[in-house]
């Protein structure tokens, strides 16, 4: 016998509907849970007290949060991707660094006496090739 024979196709898509709004819930709750403990402008009672009636009047406590605290949440975000944002961007140029890198760490070395003027000549070249790749690790 046919297993899904009992099971009518609208069945099926309620069931899917209601999956989806079950995992879109437990998504906001942790979003707003997630936003009060990374609120730096109120102390821990008050944070706790957002989070009972968060948890023990689930529909009533996240919509008052979503009502009193959208804009700021909005604002913390948007400070967040900046700043994620910022870090990537560092790490990119630190790890990049580009033919003047290369170069100034070559010129570096000449100074120091740990190459000699033919071999920085040669990163120099290298460094300044447009098709070296340079600053980039080996694929």
């Amino acid at each position: 016998m046919f297993l899904a024979a009992d099971y009518p196709f609208l069945d099926v898509l309620w069931t899917m509907l209601i999956f989806f709004a079950w995992i879109a819930w437990f998504w906001l709750i942790i979003a707003i849970a997630t936003d009060v403990f990374r609120r730096n402008d109120i102390g821990g009672g008050r944070k706790a007290l957002w989070l009972l009636f968060i948890l023990f009047v689930p529909l009533v406590g996240v919509l008052s949060y979503l009502i009193a605290n959208n804009d700021d949440m909005t604002r913390r975000n948007v400070e967040q991707s900046r700043s994620q944002r910022a870090q990537f961007d560092d790490y990119v140029r630190d790890v990049a660094g580009g033919p003047a890198s290369e170069i100034a760490k070559a010129k570096e070395l000449l100074d120091a006496g740990t190459i000699t003027r033919s071999e920085f000549d040669a990163i120099k070249a290298k460094a300044m090739a447009p098709e070296s790749g340079a600053g980039l690790a080996p694929a």
